[in-house]
């Protein structure tokens, strides 16, 4: 887990984020909440965070850094949703199986159990999805639009798409920036997915909505690469070139 910092007068937005969880002078750094015994205690089991390396810590620099070119902001963003979504693949369930090699001999390994699949956030979570289909080839992808009302943050879902057989299916939920704790979870539970059948794979989250999400449903798994109460929302337009 990265002990990065952030100036938090990067972009008015992240600033208005950062004084909603902290408090502190301008231009004073912020640090990501790093302890294992904080997180456990105030956000529960089922939340993970990405075990943090030095390459790690480079890939968040580089995607806050605001003099990072598109092209390379877009690079190693790519490089880090792939690490995300190995890490969230973890947390699905496993069978044993035994396998023959071209030797004849017998291997006893495992296999993922049938019936996964991922659903997006449009438009930032679309930039998660091409990771997914690295890591699996034929996997079916959902979509989600939610729409926050700019006075309240009250998330409204406006467009969902998903495989007919959801409800029995284990679902990686792809969004990338939780500033506020807005979620597309209720729909899917609407649509009859069970809410530990879920894994949310998140690149950047803030205290304030790691709280809120873990609170208002227990039982869903999380998985971000990084805890900080300033989040980079600049993260979709930049990477999808329309900043």
């Amino acid at each position: 887990m990265c002990a990065s910092q952030e100036n938090s007068s990067n972009s008015n937005s992240e600033s208005n984020d950062a004084n909603e969880n902290s408090v502190s002078r301008p231009n004073s750094p912020i640090p990501a909440i790093t302890s294992a015994e904080e997180i456990l205690e105030n956000y529960g089991a089922n939340f993970k965070i990405l075990e943090c390396n030095s390459q790690v810590a480079e890939l968040l620099t580089i995607i806050r850094d605001k003099n990072t070119t598109r092209s390379d902001f877009k690079f190693y963003a790519d490089r880090l949703i792939r690490l995300v979504i190995e890490e969230s693949l973890n947390q699905l369930p496993y069978s044993d199986c035994s396998v023959e090699t071209p030797t004849g001999a017998i291997y006893e390994g495992l296999k993922y159990r049938s019936g996964n699949c991922g659903v997006s956030i449009i438009r930032s979570g679309e930039a998660m999805e091409q990771g997914l289909r690295d890591c699996c080839r034929s996997i079916r992808i959902g979509k989600i639009l939610v729409e926050s009302d700019s006075d309240t943050h009250v998330a409204r879902v406006v467009y969902a798409r998903f495989p007919d057989d959801i409800a029995r299916r284990q679902v990686l939920l792809m969004y990338p920036i939780m500033s506020t704790g807005n979620t597309a979870v209720n729909v899917l539970k609407e649509h009859g997915v069970p809410e530990s059948s879920i894994i949310l794979s998140n690149l950047f989250c803030t205290p304030i909505a790691a709280k809120t999400v873990v609170t208002a449903f227990p039982k869903l798994k999380i998985l971000t690469s990084e805890l900080h109460p300033v989040a980079p929302n600049h993260f979709g337009q930049k990477y999808f070139g329309t900043d």
